[in-house]
């Protein structure tokens, strides 16, 4: 009837959106540098006291690698991550891979020790020196899953990937997050954290293939490292 309104016309659908695009899905400043270069920082204090025998050899190599790196980064981009460079994003793949290769290697080292009768030498050493690379695993996969979800922080900040890699909670429960969370550091921190603990992903599910596949050989390699030390603090007791 011509006296009724179209309902269905372009003024039945102005105003705000019912479903605004979540913060994380848009442009931002960036994050801060200092949380991840403490924690980078705390990785290579761990790699420094890791005991001759489980360090790659020389022992001083992969950590003075990490912090010329480091300190590169620092120089070239010390506040905000929303500045993306190619140079860039090669230094921070590369520090992370030199730490990767660090903890892969004392890992490799600690199983061949626990195995044999040289772990008999010092089993306090050996305990205290699974405990530090097992922290270090969590930090080398946290830093992974920080550089690699979404294109790595300065492509979250500037929105060059609209899918994400890793799906927080929060991303389908909006109303239980502040209108302006987003995934900073401390977060992938956490999803490094629980998967360690965990075996396996627990609050945040991994949607791309190398999520899953990292996630995997995390899991792969705490359960490894803690399933030797127990037994060895079992025949420590015994």
């Amino acid at each position: 009837m011509s006296g009724q309104a179209d309902q269905s016309g372009p003024d039945h659908h102005a105003g705000s959106s019912p479903h605004p695009v979540p913060a994380w899905r848009r442009r931002h400043p960036g994050e801060h540098r200092w949380p991840v270069t403490l924690v980078i920082a705390a990785a290579i204090v761990l790699q420094l006291v890791t005991p001759p025998q489980l360090a790659f050899s020389p022992r001083w190599l992969l950590p003075a690698v990490e912090g010329t790196l480091l300190l590169v980064l620092l120089v070239v981009n010390p506040f905000r991550m929303n500045r993306e460079s190619a140079a860039v994003r090669v230094v921070e793949l590369a520090l992370v891979a030199a730490a990767t290769m660090a903890v892969i290697w004392s890992a490799g080292r600690l199983v061949i020790l626990l195995v044999t009768d040289a772990a008999r030498q010092d089993p306090a050493t050996i305990l205290l020196s699974g405990a530090a690379i097992w922290l270090t695993n969590v930090i080398v996969f946290a830093l992974w899953y920080w550089e690699l979800d979404r294109g790595g922080p300065a492509a979250r900040a500037n929105v060059r990937r609209p899918y994400p890699d890793l799906l927080f909670p929060q991303m389908t429960a909006a109303d239980l997050a502040p209108a302006d969370w987003r995934p900073v550091f401390l977060d992938y921190l956490y999803v490094a954290f629980t998967n360690s603990t965990a075996f396996s992903p627990t609050d945040t599910l991994p949607l791309s293939r190398w999520a899953k596949t990292a996630m995997m050989l995390q899991s792969a390699v705490s359960l490894l490292v803690v399933a030797l030390i127990i037994a060895r603090a079992v025949n420590i007791v015994h």
